[in-house]
């Protein structure tokens, strides 16, 4: 199976799935911090990630999801919707955006007071 690596400013976090799971799917069993307004049906861009390593390993991208990051921030050529994107046999190390992790803030605002009260929001530097 799988391991994806998601990684960010605040967190740095690693699960085994199996084959054809999204990498949203695998955010969610791993608790990183991809934010899905939509709920992960292609209906936003708030899932947008930069896939680091593995990337060829992805299903392909269709016109949906072209489409949708063309609504995205700071699209890069290793940018895809994390809610459309699924697992090959290949490890992939995932980089949470800005625009996913605001995202995830704003779906999440327990979490987001807890890291301002500790200072750690929002965070100091994007890679």
């Amino acid at each position: 199976m799988p391991r994806v690596t998601f990684r960010s400013p605040l967190q740095e976090l690693t699960v085994e799935v199996p084959e054809g799971t999204t990498i949203l799917e695998a955010a969610d069993r791993s608790e990183a911090q991809v934010g899905h307004s939509c709920g992960g049906v292609c209906a936003c861009s708030t899932c947008h990630v930069w896939v680091r390593k593995g990337g060829e390993s992805l299903s392909e991208q269709d016109d949906m999801e072209l489409d949708r990051l063309d609504l995205a921030y700071d699209v890069k050529p290793s940018s895809r919707l994390a809610c459309q994107a699924r697992l090959g046999g290949e490890d992939l190390e995932v980089w949470i955006t800005e625009e996913s992790l605001k995202a995830f803030m704003d779906e999440n605002p327990v979490i987001r007071k807890t890291l301002e009260a500790e200072g750690r929001w929002p965070p100091k530097k994007f890679s």
